[in-house]
């Protein structure tokens, strides 16, 4: 089967798309990673991991196969490849630009029936079951599809009858839905559009005020500076460089932190789990501090290309 750990690297990206949109070509020209690409349906059937060095980051590609209709229904090796596809942190979507509606509405659906939201933050609700009190529901702003009736029917097909809610937003049913299930992951995703060769420049025009999209050529190689470039956008990674007592920063290999945790403490624990013990403060240089250098604990949230000298 596909094996989801495959370790390197500090993001990893999935490729998804229908047969002969090009997506190996894709790959093979992103990464260098030969997966044998033919010219016929259904050639990549294991994911194939190629890494790509982006600004010191190491980021794994991976390609997705099989991701379509019925894969959800356990067709196809459809079932694999979306455990892998869950914990990308970032979907390509590969489409073909002369006919990318149709396959993009496809693929949505089949992310979506596997509790993979695309480009959404998660609602803003709050829910709490408890013993006993009936279900509470607090509105913190104007609802205009959820009242306390609909959220009890929604609450009493998981059944439910003890909770605390309180919505922070104005959420939809579907929303309230995927807090209580909880299983939901929340990936950023890039439209692909492939075969930019084949349409003309006014087209072109229109297709780039799409959200979500980079148009390019994958045989080509047309337009990949603006697709790594949208990449690095999406993943959000925070790079530090380390820097030893009396000598020069490091610019050569960050400590790459993922955006939700980027404390001075996650990035020791990166270096090395020792380190945290015999720390008495760090110097930060960089744009998280006022002062440069500043010293700082391990509280202290750091930026996107600081600099950092440990102090034991």
């Amino acid at each position: 089967g596909i094996n989801a750990e495959y370790g390197a690297g500090d993001a990893r990206i999935g490729f998804v798309g229908f047969p002969s949109v090009g997506k190996s070509t894709l790959l093979s020209n992103l990464a260098g990673v030969y997966s044998e690409v033919a010219a016929y349906e259904f050639t990549t059937l294991t994911t194939v991991p190629g890494v790509i060095r982006y600004k010191g980051a190491k980021i794994q590609l991976l390609d997705l196969p099989g991701i379509i209709e019925g894969a959800k229904d356990g067709k196809g090796r459809g079932r694999q490849v979306i455990a892998v596809a869950r914990t990308c942190k970032l979907i390509f979507i590969v489409l073909d630009v002369l006919k990318p509606l149709g396959d993009k509405a496809i693929i949505e659906k089949e992310l979506e029936g596997f509790g993979i939201r695309l480009n959404k933050q998660p609602p803003n609700i709050t829910f709490r079951k408890k013993e006993k009190g009936g279900i509470n529901l607090t509105q913190v702003v104007a609802q205009s599809e959820l009242d306390l009736d609909s959220v009890k029917q929604i609450l009493s097909e998981y059944r439910i009858s003890n909770a605390d809610i309180i919505l922070k937003e104005d959420c939809t049913c579907d929303d309230l839905i995927d807090v209580i299930e909880g299983n939901r992951v929340y990936i950023p995703c890039i439209y692909v559009l492939n075969k930019i060769d084949q349409i003309s420049i006014e087209e072109l025009d229109i297709i780039y005020k799409i959200p979500h999209c980079v148009p390019l050529s994958a045989h080509h190689k047309w337009n990949f500076d603006d697709l790594l470039e949208k990449m690095w956008d999406y993943l959000n990674l925070t790079r530090i460089y380390t820097k030893p007592k009396g000598q020069l920063p490091d610019f050569n290999a960050p400590v790459v932190l993922k955006e939700d945790n980027r404390t001075l403490e996650t990035f020791c624990n990166n270096l090395h789990k020792a380190i945290l013990k015999d720390l008495k403060y760090a110097l930060v240089w960089g744009s998280s501090v006022k002062y440069q250098p500043q010293r700082v604990g391990k509280e202290h949230v750091l930026c996107d290309e600081d600099i950092v000298q440990i102090i034991k």
